[in-house]
């Protein structure tokens, strides 16, 4: 295939795209930075942090759980981290028994309590599961982190945090929550070794 081909030029399109949603991600650093120092704050108080997503956000957060329960790069004390959807037993039966909407609420209400953080990823915004759940968390007493894009859908409404990426395409919104959870990552590995 020459560098010619229309496989190359689409490939170069989705290049130029990542790059120019990045660079516009320098506006929502400062919530990030927030984020991490909430998310601090809420560890040292002997908070837990519970996520979840659909899908590809479902391994964002589940990306997210494993770089701070293991470390991101630092050898460091594990830190209480759940993603709600790695369990297919209650996953199941919840969804069986109530419905697929209701997957992650019923857990985010039987565990998450004051003091806890809670951060649902949805592309969208508009995932219903991800929906109850941010709502069932603020009812909870929970502090809530939406990662999204666009402006957050329905999801915003129950979000005490929100990271927006800039544009509404799915692919450009993944890569910059994974940017967006590396970067607190490190936030939090470099409290948690200093506080050890």
């Amino acid at each position: 295939m020459s560098d010619t081909s229309p496989q190359s030029d689409w490939m170069n399109e989705q290049l130029g795209d990542h790059v120019a949603t990045a660079q516009a991600m320098e506006a929502l650093l400062p919530a990030v930075r927030e984020v991490a120092a909430m998310l601090c704050s809420a560890y040292e108080s002997g908070g837990v942090l519970y996520t979840f997503g659909n899908g590809g956000s479902a391994a964002d957060a589940q990306h997210f759980t494993g770089e701070l329960i293991g470390h991101y790069k630092r050898d460091r004390r594990p830190l209480p981290a759940v993603t709600l959807s790695t369990d297919p037993t209650v996953m199941t039966c919840i969804g069986n028994d109530y419905s697929y909407d209701d997957v992650f609420a019923r857990q985010v209400t039987a565990l998450a309590r004051p003091g806890d953080v809670v951060a649902g990823f949805t592309t969208s915004g508009k995932s219903p599961n991800v929906v109850t759940a941010l709502q069932a968390a603020r009812a909870q007493g929970a502090t809530t982190v939406l990662f999204s894009g666009g402006d957050g859908g329905p999801a915003a409404a129950f979000a005490d945090h929100r990271l927006l990426v800039p544009t509404t395409v799915t692919p450009r919104i993944q890569e910059m929550h994974t940017f967006m959870l590396h970067v607190i990552s490190e936030t939090v590995d470099v409290w948690a070794e200093e506080s050890e």
